[in-house]
């Protein structure tokens, strides 16, 4: 299976320093990467971690006014209530008893 120019490929099973140096580095550099990914993993776990108990103070927030405010509507419509019924009475009193002698 020789070529008839005589030219083989093969490789050289020997290993230099600068191939040496370059993986070395190359391993460096995914190891780095790994543990930058691990560092903004947590602090994305955290501010996730944060917002989610925010969002749940101001759900506690918007029930509170929610509650007051349904609170509220129901005052108003008894004050309502008890001024329609005061309008009634005033008409219901003749204007003589208002002049006096």
């Amino acid at each position: 299976m020789n070529g008839s120019n005589g030219k083989t490929w093969y490789f050289n099973r020997q290993i230099n320093i600068s191939v040496l140096i370059q993986i070395v580095l190359l391993a460096g550099l995914i190891l780095g990467s790994w543990v930058n990914l691990q560092r903004q993993l947590d602090l994305l776990q955290h501010d996730v971690t944060q917002l989610l108990q925010c969002q749940k103070q101001l759900q506690l927030k918007l029930d509170d006014l929610s509650a007051k405010s349904i609170s509220y509507e129901y005052r108003l419509q008894a004050l309502e209530t008890n001024i329609a019924r005061f309008d009634k009475q005033i008409t219901k009193i003749p204007i003589e008893k208002y002049k006096g002698d």
